[in-house]
């Protein structure tokens, strides 16, 4: 299935177990401040405002779909940028630990800034490199459009146990940057995106580099 319009992400939104008055709340005060800080910087294309819902908020939000409520935290998720998927899911999820990287100093200042006004105690922000955040392990790890499978693979494997779930947006390339990850051992498979027919959600566990015990 593939949503079509912002009345589709609404109402497939409004039927998730994570919806309640008080998330949607959270989320219309993301789309409104979102699209209010899109005018100072260029967080998002501005053809994609007019369809927010379905192209950022849904395309986020399925991510829960692929994880369950008892193994989603703690939640680290890779370069947030404008706030997708991790602000999404903090606003669907507030009694989860979601810590945000994003080394970029104004997206980190938005998102800060985002995550006062929504409120979201539950979440953080951490303004550096991926490289200086120190290692710790998650039970779930997000990513979307952050890099190319490979070299987000290397960067952040350190974060990762056998039982982490992946969960990667990657647009048009997913089912091809699958194919030629050759190096790593793992268990991911490519999910169909409820928001963009062409597009694809690796989803999966990972071991180790090949050749390097876990």
């Amino acid at each position: 299935m593939t949503l079509k319009t912002e009345i589709d992400a609404r109402d497939w939104l409004t039927g998730l177990g994570e919806w309640d008055d008080a998330a949607g709340a959270r989320l219309e005060k993301l789309a409104m401040m979102l699209a209010e800080e899109n005018q100072r910087q260029n967080l998002v294309s501005v053809s994609s405002l007019e369809a927010v819902w379905l192209r950022h908020i849904v395309d986020s939000a399925q991510l829960l779909s692929h994880v369950s409520r008892e193994t989603s935290s703690p939640w680290l998720d890779l370069g947030t940028g404008a706030g997708f998927p991790g602000l999404v899911i903090a606003a669907l999820r507030p009694e989860i630990e979601l810590v945000m990287v994003e080394s970029r100093g104004r997206r980190a200042e938005w998102l800060e800034r985002a995550r006062a006004a929504m409120g979201l105690t539950n979440a953080s922000v951490i303004g550096l490199t991926l490289e200086k955040v120190p290692t710790r392990p998650f039970r779930v790890i997000s990513a979307r459009a952050f890099a190319p499978l490979p070299k987000l693979l290397a960067l952040s494997a350190r974060f990762s146990t056998a039982t982490t779930t992946w969960l990667l947006p990657k647009g048009r390339s997913a089912r091809q940057e699958l194919l030629d990850l050759t190096q790593w051992k793992h268990m991911f498979h490519v999910e169909q995106s409820l928001s963009d027919a062409d597009a694809g959600v690796i989803v999966g566990t990972l071991a180790a580099q090949k050749g390097i015990k876990a």
